[in-house]
């Protein structure tokens, strides 16, 4: 088998090399192909083309000067194909007219064969038009030779030469279509990942936010509770400086896992790093608990037991919760209260989370309330926010379906 198909590849690189040496210097093959016709031409102009003449007595000025005509012209067929073509069909005019009948008349093939390889197909029709005169012309001054005898082979071997341009023509675009089509796989296949690369930064994003926002905001509700308290109160102060270090190592935990699992040098040995869980619905309590901490006084009203998601649903409602009070903090004032509610139906979780303090200033335009409807969203979930009918509190209200799978990535 290796005997068989090192000479076929060495054929192909060898092949492929001068294609490559063609396309820098075409020039240089279409000097030699020229050269190598004309020497030829001239050849059979010393002599040889008596013996296939009707009539010897042409001048042979005249023979040399048509096997000139038929050959030079040659340099521009790849250019020019149709107007090579012309000229060496007017040269086989001669050539036919006058006895000469100079084998040279059939490098009429070469101009034909690059018309097939680069023209549109009716260029053919043009090419038959150009070729017939000669073959029919001779016929009919010299008529010692059989008209199928003469034009037939004649016609059949131009037919045959056009079909080989055809032939490579289509061998050469069905190559380039299946190089523009690789190219166009490689170029989609980087596009994926660009977007995978972006829509992962963007996740990222949204878990800093929600992670940062939440707890700077509980550390700010502590460390203002704890400066007011440390005149009258030091124990209270203590336990609030204590409640700031736990939220901020809970923070620098979260922070840590989240870049981790974008870390490449967290794979050892071939195995998966170990990757902390992501909070879900049980956590949710803890959540309340810290937010108290902060200040911010909290009714909930959880189920028992709660109701079955899947993980990245359940991580959805503990964002949406976090984020929804990590903006109470923020914006309802100092005597805000909230409300936590989660109410399950047949087919549905409902989350609400109200508070009753009062904002002021444009609102709904952070990227906290844009990261909780795209997280709603992906999971075939709502998310409505605004302020309560009263005109005083805001609520808001997701809405997942109870039954369903993680989405595919």
């Amino acid at each position: 088998m290796t005997e068989t198909t090192a000479p076929s590849r060495y054929a192909h690189r060898l092949g492929a090399r001068i294609r490559k040496a063609d396309a820098a210097r075409p020039w240089i093959w279409d000097t030699a192909v020229t050269l190598t016709w004309t020497v030829a031409a001239l050849t059979d102009a010393a002599g040889g083309w008596r013996n296939v003449a009707h009539d010897p007595s042409v001048p042979v000025w005249l023979v040399v000067t048509t096997s000139l005509a038929l050959a030079l012209p040659l340099y521009w067929r790849r250019r020019r194909p149709t107007t090579v073509l012309a000229v060496t069909a007017c040269a086989a005019l001669v050539s036919d007219v006058s006895g000469a009948f100079l084998q040279a008349a059939y490098l009429q093939m070469i101009p034909l064969f690059h018309i097939a390889l680069s023209r549109p197909p009716r260029h053919l029709l043009w090419a038959s038009a150009l070729i017939l005169p000669p073959l029919t012309a001779g016929v009919l001054r010299f008529q010692q030779d059989a008209w199928d005898q003469r034009v037939v082979p004649t016609l059949w071997a131009y037919a045959l030469v056009a079909l080989l341009g055809i032939t490579v023509r289509s061998r050469r675009d069905h190559t380039a279509a299946l190089v523009d089509r690789a190219r166009r796989l490689e170029i989609e296949r980087d596009q994926e990942v660009r977007l995978a690369a972006a829509a992962e930064r963007t996740r990222i994003a949204r878990e800093m936010h929600d992670i940062i926002g939440h707890n700077l905001s509980v550390i700010t509700g502590l460390a203002d509770g704890g400066r007011y308290a440390a005149a009258k109160s030091p124990e209270r102060a203590a336990q609030a400086l204590e409640a700031i270090g736990t939220t901020s190592r809970q923070a620098l935990d979260e922070l840590r896992r989240l870049l981790g699992v974008l870390s490449e040098e967290a794979e050892t040995d071939g195995a998966p790093a170990a990757r902390a869980p992501q909070p879900t619905l049980a956590d949710l309590e803890p959540l309340l608990e810290g937010v108290r901490k902060a200040g911010l006084p909290i009714a909930s009203e959880l189920p028992a037991p709660l109701p079955p998601l899947p993980p990245g649903a359940q991580l959805t409602v503990y964002r949406v919760v976090q984020e929804s009070l990590t903006n109470t903090l923020k914006h309802a004032g100092p005597h805000a209260t909230a409300t936590v509610r989660l109410t399950t139906t047949p087919d549905t979780l409902r989350v609400t989370v109200t508070d009753t303090g009062t904002r002021s200033g444009p609102l709904g335009q952070g990227q906290g309330l844009t990261g909780m409807r795209e997280r709603a969203a992906l999971y075939d979930g709502t998310l409505d926010c605004g302020p309560l009918p009263s005109g005083t509190g805001w609520q808001v209200d997701l809405r997942i379906p109870v039954s369903l799978e993680e989405p595919h990535p």
